[in-house]
């Protein structure tokens, strides 16, 4: 009866709006018929012209690069172990115990992908050369949002510090990072951080692209966290002062929980953003996962195929960014419950 009623009111508003008068009858034909042209040859084209051997024949690549393919059930477990992670997070029962163990469940899966992917032991190690597709894009995202939050929060920390030289130097830090395009600071990651390494040392190009991703939208989580905690009442401060608290006591147990609810959904554009952002790097020579369809491309037999591979990297990405949009909505909720209760 609800989803009847539901229904009705829906049909009811569409009337009134796209149908209310003549003019706006003819507009909503004429969108709608286009529409569904569109829409019709699109579908046409999708089920009977486009040749997906190009997507079907390089399902390895596309996933895991140009890692051995005897050793590819190790980013293909961490992969597994994430969408699984995403389900249970969703979906799973409301255990208690459960809840508790899935913040640990996720701070674990960084030190496990890094263990499948580099090697360690029990399993040969393999080099960061042959990380590619999107196993490589993934473990950008993660390690470059592991870094960059903690240092996010210390820098707002900082740009609201009552000392004038930490304050300046981290509002110079911030506004310099955000005036620069992330093209140019991926160039100085890939490019001059090796020139200020001592000699012999040396960094791989994987933690280069982290250290330059880290650098870059630490400057955005800054901001970001700094909104949250401007919105805290100064009350609640002065509150916490009286009953006893010290200074780290009060952002520790105050300041950062509020201001890192409040700034979560900013925080969720970062990631999804983040990960968009690690398709620059098939500019410079990482072939993640829309290097491995520039790669696939220019081989002779797919030459030409541009729209199949393009809508296949589309799918991907968007299916990878909404379930991390899903989680984070989930996990908003969570803690307003969370908070509701409390």
């Amino acid at each position: 009866m609800f989803n009847i009623t539901l229904i009705i009111l829906f049909f009811q508003n569409t009337r009134k709006t796209l149908f209310s008068n003549f003019l706006n009858t003819i507009i909503s034909l004429i969108f709608i018929i286009v529409i569904n042209l569109i829409c019709f040859k699109a579908f046409g084209w999708l089920i009977h012209n486009a040749n997906w051997k190009v997507i079907t024949s390089n399902l390895p690549l596309y996933a895991f690069g140009s890692f051995p393919p005897a050793e590819q059930w190790r980013p293909a477990t961490w992969i597994f172990s994430l969408l699984s992670l995403s389900i249970i997070t969703l979906f799973g029962p409301e255990w208690k115990w459960l809840r508790k163990n899935l913040l640990i469940a996720w701070a674990g899966t960084i030190p496990l992908g890094l263990y499948l992917l580099y090697g360690g032991i029990g399993i040969s190690p393999i080099m960061s050369r042959h990380f590619g597709g999107l196993t490589l894009s993934i473990l950008l995202t993660t390690c470059s949002s592991l870094f960059s939050l903690p240092l996010g929060i210390i820098l707002a920390l900082c740009r609201q510090s009552s000392l004038p030289l930490i304050r300046k130097l981290s509002s110079i830090y911030i506004d310099v990072m955000r005036a620069v395009p992330l093209i140019s600071v991926l160039f100085f990651g890939q490019l001059l951080i090796p020139l200020f390494m001592p000699v012999g040392i040396e960094i791989d190009r994987v933690w280069r692209a982290i250290f330059a991703f880290t650098l870059f939208v630490s400057a955005y989580i800054a901001e970001d966290i700094r909104g949250g905690l401007q919105s805290i009442p100064s009350t609640q401060i002065e509150a916490a002062s009286s009953l006893g608290l010290n200074k780290y006591q009060i952002i520790q147990f105050i300041l950062i929980p509020q201001a890192l609810r409040i700034a979560l959904p900013a925080l969720t554009n970062q990631s999804i953003g983040l990960f968009q952002n690690t398709s620059l790097m098939a500019i410079l020579g990482l072939v993640e996962l829309l290097g491995v369809g520039r790669s696939i491309l220019a081989n002779p037999e797919f030459i030409g195929q541009y729209i199949e591979v393009y809508i296949w990297l589309a799918c991907v990405y968007w299916f990878v960014c909404t379930i991390m949009a899903v989680l984070a909505r989930h996990l908003e909720q969570r803690m307003k419950i969370n908070q509701a209760n409390f």
